[in-house]
């Protein structure tokens, strides 16, 4: 009985060659691959698909997918590495610089009826990624933060277990690093945050990057929350202002914006946030300028309010 006749195997994957990115697929011309049917299940929508498996190149471990096509092509990421395929870059970055919302679900009882209705809708090859209506600003960002050049080096073996606890005797033989692993963020990483672009460890560190570069580093005072718009265009209302914020932001829901303060006389605008995390997060976003009314604005960290002096009567009573 053929796979799809069963109805039990109605919803499995089965696929000739698997979406990777540059890097994951190695800079061997000769690479063997072997193919496993229904091998494992999708680290996202924990439907059986079909699992690849290689060695990129000499010295290096061997890669397999962890994902499935059709959640590859949702998010059009590698299906080994989950980075975005046209930029090199995790979803987070993607996700925030396009302002693209994620509709995926993550509950167990939805992930996979989602799955399944966009398998039927994606054709082909084709990405279920829409980035057509992404601002402007957004996209420079994302140009100026690209991997281009394939990084060989993150094919490199896993650090051996045995040399960490002083106990590996196979020396020069062993096919695995002998370095001791680097405990920071970085190495708490899970498929399921890299995969949905929340709490992504790296993405952080990139965008908190490019944010200080283009002059936005946060404040030292931590009580700061407010981000500073200047030379709005002249139609410009508090609504419009409030309207372009919350479209730029999809991950932020409204109830944490405090406030939008619009200064006609001036076209300058304060946005108040209830969270320094969300003003952090806004700046990130808008490290390449806010887009409103079809032009681009300036951003800054809003300042302090100046401490007032101590009374000099109180102090010598």
């Amino acid at each position: 009985m053929p796979p799809k006749a069963d109805i039990n195997k109605a919803g499995w994957e089965q696929s000739e060659f698997p979406i990777l990115c540059e890097t994951c697929l190695g800079d061997n011309p000769f690479i063997r691959m072997s193919k496993q049917e229904y091998g494992r299940s999708c680290g996202t929508c924990a439907r059986p698909f079909t699992v690849f498996r290689w060695n990129p190149g000499t010295g290096m471990r061997y890669k397999n997918t962890v994902i499935c096509q059709t959640c590859a092509k949702v998010k059009n990421v590698c299906q080994t590495c989950l980075l975005d395929l046209e930029y090199g870059l995790p979803t987070q970055v993607r996700d925030t610089a396009l302002a693209l919302q994620n509709e995926a679900p993550t509950s167990d009882i939805n992930r996979e009826y989602y799955a399944q209705n966009m398998e039927a809708k994606l054709d082909g090859n084709h990405s279920g990624l829409d980035s057509g209506r992404a601002q402007s600003a957004g996209k420079e960002m994302l140009k100026q933060l690209a991997r281009t050049d394939p990084y060989y080096k993150r094919n490199r073996p896993n650090i051996c277990s045995f040399f960490v606890k002083g106990e590996c005797t196979r020396g020069a033989e062993c096919p695995f690093r002998h370095e001791m692993p680097v405990n920071n963020e970085l190495s708490h990483q899970n498929i399921q945050d890299r995969y949905h672009g929340r709490n992504d460890p790296v993405a952080r560190k990139i965008m908190a990057g490019h944010a200080e570069t283009q002059g936005l580093k946060p404040p030292d005072d931590v009580t700061i929350t407010s981000i500073f718009l200047s030379s709005l265009p002249a139609t410009s209302t508090e609504l419009s202002v409030r309207t372009a914020v919350l479209q730029s932001l999809p991950s932020v829901e409204a109830t944490e914006l405090k406030s939008v303060v619009h200064v006609a006389k001036t076209r300058c605008a304060f946005v108040n946030f209830k969270q320094r995390s969300t003003a952090e997060t806004a700046a990130q976003a808008w490290a390449n300028g806010l887009e409103l009314d079809g032009e681009r604005i300036p951003v800054k960290w809003g300042r302090g309010r100046a401490k007032k002096p101590a009374d000099p009567a109180a102090a010598t009573v």
